[in-house]
């Protein structure tokens, strides 16, 4: 059986009694995470915009704009709630970088409202399996090399949960993600120089992927050695790199999707460790910021490349921000926090902020890819002559550090209380109700009504 066969048949006959206990808690965490920074991003830079260019748009009233309103086109809806979800990066992802959830979450609630509903277990098997494909389509730090992983592996993923919820054959679930392949792309420049484009590059991916698994229902054809074929997957973005058996070895038996990461700080997962680290050290330590002459920050070159270029502002602060480590540090002496509010355009542009800004550096350290993809080192010189290290293999959130439950619902509760403006704190309470609870859930949609419903 070839890696694409074996591909179509986890996805056609999976069952939610297929799934194992730990895969499911795995996407109720992503349904907190993701539906929780979903409210929260609303009406972050972008969104708003992105929000009026579907309406403008138009077509079919097939799906829901969520927290705004109103319905449009099933793939415009994806495109839209996908941004929204991925505007504040504090949704779940996977090392070295792809945004699963903010891609199928927004697809299974748009293909949900397409085929007229489905109850809740049925729900979470197409996230199950869309997640658990995106995780084993994910590539090596390395075969990335600069892409944009969300643009990469995920829209595999993303696509599998429109084939699920939509019900195509076999068939026409393998050319659905042919077409897919034909989608895969992004470019981490676009963290780089702060682009509003980080978040549409996750929108693209949900709405190509709801198009191509309804291609493929109408008869259209994609190319069916999309893995392995001479110029497929593995030549073209594996760089040759893995194999066929990297990405179906053990299929619907080993659970890579409990690999997802859920940040426990507001910014680029490689600003999780040093974000942490000296928040304990000034907590431990009984520092005070005040009193910090330099920090010194290394990370490996991957995390370097991606967050560790000096910090300034450009076109969208926020951005900025979210992928500068220099910035989580310097925010940390600053604020003694690192909140939602701390990366809002007015808090990134605070000129207090400069004098901590400039007393952080950061370093390219290749040692430290020997300890893992989030291994970071930290140097705190006081001016009093004190000088305190402390090092970190795995960031908070990542597997072998996980968040606990209570992480996870006050997470949810932080991104409400971001949000106490647009939505209410009541509802919000159904919301994360009805998450706890999805597999009882008869219709639902029932979650897309909390998301719509005016104050």
């Amino acid at each position: 059986m070839s890696a694409e066969e074996e591909i179509v048949e986890y996805i056609t006959s999976t069952r939610f009694d297929d799934l194992s206990d730990a895969a499911v808690e795995t996407v109720r965490n992503m349904l907190r995470a993701d539906i929780g920074t979903t409210i929260a991003g609303a009406h972050a830079d972008g969104c708003r915009e992105i929000v009026q260019y579907c309406r403008n748009i138009g077509g079919a009233p097939e799906a829901t704009l969520l927290i705004h309103g109103g319905r449009v086109p099933a793939s415009s809806a994806a495109l839209a709630n996908s941004v929204m979800s991925r505007a504040l990066d504090f949704c779940d992802a996977i090392a070295p970088g792809p945004h699963i959830g903010s891609s199928t979450i927004p697809v299974a609630l748009a293909c949900m409202e397409l085929r007229g509903g489905c109850d809740g277990r049925e729900l979470l098997t197409a996230l199950a399996v869309g997640t658990e494909i995106a995780a084993r389509f994910n590539l090596t730090e390395r075969a990335y090399d600069g892409l944009d992983p969300t643009g990469i592996c995920v829209p595999f993923g993303a696509t599998a949960v429109a084939c699920k919820l939509l019900g195509l054959t076999r068939d026409q679930t393998w050319n659905a993600l042919g077409i897919a392949f034909n989608r895969c792309g992004g470019s981490f420049q676009s963290n780089i120089d702060g682009t509003l484009s980080v978040r549409v590059n996750q929108g693209w991916v949900s709405q190509d992927s709801v198009a191509s698994a309804r291609l493929a229902q109408l008869g259209f054809t994609g190319p069916k050695n999309f893995v392995s074929g001479i110029y497929g997957y593995l030549h073209l973005y594996g760089k040759d790199l893995i194999t066929a058996a990297d990405i179906v070895g053990g299929l619907g038996r080993e659970d890579r999707l409990l690999q997802v990461v859920y940040k426990k700080y507001p910014s680029c997962g490689a600003t999780q460790g040093p974000t942490d680290v000296i928040l304990g050290m000034i907590r431990d330590l009984a520092l005070d910021p005040g009193d910090i002459a330099s920090v010194k920050l290394a990370l490996p070159p991957y995390a370097y490349k991606l967050v560790g270029n000096e910090f300034r502002i450009g076109d969208n602060p926020t951005v900025d921000a979210q992928f500068s480590a220099q910035y989580c540090v310097a925010n940390v002496l600053s604020r003694g926090s690192s909140g939602l509010r701390d990366f809002i355009a007015d808090s990134v542009r605070d000129p207090a902020l400069s004098p901590y800004i400039s007393r952080v550096s950061v370093v390219s350290d290749a040692e430290l890819n020997r300890r893992g993809h989030t291994a970071m080192d930290m140097t705190v010189r006081t001016r009093d002559g004190g000088e305190y290290h402390r090092g970190l293999d795995i960031a908070p959130g990542f597997p072998g550090n996980p968040l606990t439950l209570e992480d996870h619902r006050q997470r949810f509760r932080d991104c409400i209380d971001f949000a106490s403006d647009w939505f209410d704190a009541g509802r919000a309470g159904q919301v994360l109700q009805f998450i706890e609870s999805i597999e009882s859930a008869r219709d639902a949609r029932r979650l897309i009504t909390l998301l719509t419903e005016t104050n």
